[in-house]
């Protein structure tokens, strides 16, 4: 039952105390029922609908997901908590969450609280991938994910954080779910664990075709507007011709130097790329701009986003965009 928790009386005051805010929830996203679900279903709060959709893989209607961002034409880069996030978050009793700086609001929530990170069941899916060997890094990149200190944003030096477009990664994110879940609630031990053997059977099919890819267009040359799929066009061997410092500027959300937008548009007038990759959900001039110079140069432009477009889930969503990239290369 969604519903909106008032300026005053017991269930404000006592999310004010735990938390350490104040206010009302107003319009916010996500503002569910903190108490239990009617069939006291486990609550879990997934800080994407990317994450949720994994969730719902792995627990079926068993339990309660809230998630807090699911708009598809938003970044959630510059996403603000609200109230009502922290009051879902403190009221779970499993998080699943992106982490690396991507959605640092999650962490901050719980220190609001009182309490670290891992004093609550969490799945962070760049920890996972710490342990996990991954499909590349972004250009640039560091060595490992994680490794350095935290960038202007909140982002670790060096990591590319955009995990969900590593499909091993979110295999195992779905796995470590199981676990997590079956820790709660031992009784559906069973179902959880067959769920994510289930998803990683899907999530290996899609694997496939991208090594199907890798094996008619590896090395073909590829560009980015933002390292959002930087995995994923490395496990499909492609190689990404995209100017390292226009990339950086993108992620630092500044306009990136006159050098590198020129040597951007070059490759692509003089179509020296096969593809163009674009985020819409990190638009600006500079990268509208390229959109257009891709599109007047004949060059083939696939969108790969941050979030789920509406109706789909996890493994259609990324099949689509898999689909549409082997499209282009054709």
């Amino acid at each position: 039952m969604i519903i909106r928790i008032p300026c005053a009386g017991p269930a404000a005051t006592l999310a004010a105390a735990l938390l350490g805010v104040v206010g009302c929830a107003g319009t916010d996203q996500a503002a569910t029922d903190q108490a239990s679900t009617p069939d006291d279903r486990l609550t879990v709060v997934a800080s994407t609908d990317v994450w949720a959709s994994v969730v719902r893989a792995v627990a079926g209607d068993s339990v309660e997901i809230t998630t807090i961002i699911d708009d598809p034409a938003g970044d959630p880069h510059s996403y603000e908590s609200s109230p009502a996030d922290a009051a879902e978050v403190a009221g779970a009793d499993l998080v699943v969450f992106n982490g690396g700086g991507y959605d640092e609001f999650i962490e901050q929530i719980l220190a609001q609280a009182g309490a670290e990170p891992r004093d609550k069941p969490t799945v962070e899916a760049v920890a996972v991938a710490g342990e996990e060997p991954h499909a590349g890094q972004a250009s640039g990149a560091g060595e490992a994910t994680g490794a350095g200190e935290p960038d202007a944003h909140g982002h670790e030096a060096g990591a590319n954080e955009h995990v969900w477009y590593d499909l091993p990664v979110v295999a195992e994110v779905a796995e470590h779910t199981a676990e997590e879940l079956a820790t709660l609630a031992p009784e559906q031990a069973a179902q959880f664990t067959a769920n994510a053997e289930s998803f990683r059977s899907g999530i290996d099919e899609l694997s496939a075709e991208l090594s199907a890819i890798a094996a008619t267009q590896a090395g073909e040359p590829v560009m980015m507007t933002e390292p959002v799929a930087q995995y994923l066009i490395e496990a499909a061997g492609l190689d990404d011709r995209t100017p390292p410092e226009f990339l950086e500027a993108v992620e630092e959300e500044t306009d990136p130097p006159a050098a590198a937008v020129a040597a951007t548009n070059d490759l692509l007038t003089q179509q020296q790329v096969r593809v163009l990759i674009y985020n819409p959900q990190t638009e600006t001039p500079v990268t509208g701009q390229v959109r257009a110079v891709a599109e007047s140069a004949g060059i083939p432009v696939v969108v790969m986003t941050e979030t789920l477009p509406e109706g789909t889930d996890f493994r259609g969503w990324m099949s689509g965009q898999i689909d549409a990239l082997a499209e282009a290369l054709r």
